[in-house]
């Protein structure tokens, strides 16, 4: 089952791994977006990274226990969600783990009716918790992103959440929606931003000379390298990288862009020695990445570490009346580069441009369009 933009997110904690990989499956056939992790420690990690709905926690566990995890849930992250698994049920432990905060309480063996009546009992709980203490519309800066309607309201939450925090993020949607101007929001608003924003179209740079354009070359390391330069990487040092149309990309650069997200450093083309960088990732796609791992086009693991937050921007056609407030933009902005009044919207253009359907643009996407405001909107 291919999970939805919207889904909701799962962290799955064990120290088993067969375990962690069956819960993780029989979630992922669910729809939910599934994260494991092998103990508390990486578990704490990764909830500072990303935001997370649930987290599903074994208690027996080496160093640090599942009930330790449960009171940091409760203590640090009030928007989350926390259910236990145990191979040693016992009242009292049931008792103390509920008391602790745990929502459910489930006793292994269990079969997958159990597991996925237990999840989705803990995540009614959190929507219901959610209704009755609405959360804000994000604000953030971000002069580039117009729009009013719900669906943008949206993306800019999901914006401010990802700026705050250093996770990778996967944005998706149409050619034409935006998704270089969300990322440069992202950064803009997060704790790099006085750092490099870089952003390189993957699609866009012939596959020969991605490896060298991403991670640089030593001098000597093919015909035409007459001194050693830097990849886009080490420019991004400190910063954040975009990469675009990542789905563009060969299966021997997606092994290497993984190598990268896992060991932060990368190889020089024509060097052995490995350079460190601290650079956050942001890709972006107008493909069904999760479709394309299914079928072997993209590779499963780096899917996962890509979209460990992900944004999708809603095409022009789903956001209502923002068609208005674009339209309105361009006018004022166009006539003011001419020196002329902004001409006015007649009752009949604004009928038009409220009752059409706005089809899917088959071009390169636009840095600014339809989400943005200095692309054209027409994009979508």
């Amino acid at each position: 089952m291919t999970t939805r933009p919207d889904a909701e997110s799962i962290l799955v904690v064990d120290d088993a791994e067969d375990t962690l990989e069956v819960i993780r499956r029989n979630l992922a056939s669910k729809g939910y977006r599934v994260f494991t992790a092998r103990g508390v420690e990486e578990a704490v990690r990764l909830l500072e990274q990303a935001p997370v709905d649930l987290v599903v926690t074994d208690l027996k566990m080496p160093r640090a226990s599942g009930m330790d995890l449960v009171r940091h849930v409760r203590e640090n992250l009030a928007s989350t969600e926390v259910m236990t698994i145990t191979g040693y049920a016992t009242v009292p432990g049931a008792v103390e783990a509920m008391k602790e905060g745990a929502a459910e309480y489930l006793a292994k063996p269990f079969t997958d009716e159990e597991l996925f009546g237990a999840v989705g009992r803990a995540l009614a709980r959190l929507r219901a918790r959610r209704a009755a203490r609405p959360e804000p519309v994000a604000q953030v800066m971000a002069p580039g992103l117009l729009g009013a309607s719900p669906a943008m309201e949206e993306v800019m939450r999901m914006v401010a959440k990802a700026a705050a925090s250093e996770a990778t993020a996967l944005i998706t949607g149409e050619s034409g929606s935006g998704k270089e101007m969300v990322a440069r929001a992202i950064h803009y608003n997060s704790a790099r931003a006085s750092a490099p924003f870089v952003a390189v179209n993957c699609g866009g740079i012939p596959e020969g000379l991605l490896e060298s354009e991403l991670f640089g070359h030593a001098r000597g390391a093919f015909t035409g390298a007459v001194e050693t330069r830097a990849g886009f990487f080490q420019t991004a040092d400190g910063g954040t990288i975009f990469l675009d149309e990542i789905g563009d990309t060969s299966p021997a650069m997606q092994a290497k862009l993984l190598r990268v997200l896992e060991d932060r450093q990368v190889f020089m083309v024509g060097s052995a020695k490995p350079r460190a960088v601290d650079v956050r990732i942001l890709a972006a796609t107008n493909k069904d990445l999760r479709a394309l791992s299914e079928t072997g086009v993209f590779r499963e693991d780096l899917y996962y570490r890509l979209n460990v937050v992900p944004l999708r921007l809603p095409p022009l056609r789903e956001r209502g009346d923002d068609t208005l407030l674009l339209a309105r933009h361009f006018l004022s902005r166009f006539a003011r580069e001419h020196g002329r009044p902004a001409p006015r919207l007649t009752d009949r253009a604004i009928q038009a441009l409220q009752s059409y359907h706005w089809p899917k643009c088959a071009g390169a996407d636009e840095p600014g369009a339809a989400a943005g405001g200095d692309g054209g909107g027409g994009g979508d």
